[in-house]
């Protein structure tokens, strides 16, 4: 997904956020986006987990 935006859009997005959100807030967001991403990311082992136990029985 990453690999088709490329360094050029990654560091327009940031510009934009920097302008959108200031630079206090940018932190925040990021351990935000960080914390939502390894939720998620636990989320989907557990479900993994899960439907290989399923499958296994």
């Amino acid at each position: 997904m990453l690999s088709s935006i490329g360094i050029p859009g990654l560091i327009l997005i940031f510009i934009l956020a920097l302008i959108l959100f200031g630079p206090s807030k940018l932190p925040e967001l990021g351990r935000a986006f960080g914390t939502t991403l390894k939720e998620f990311k636990n989320s989907a082992r557990e479900w993994t987990e899960d439907s290989e136990k399923t499958k296994g029985s």
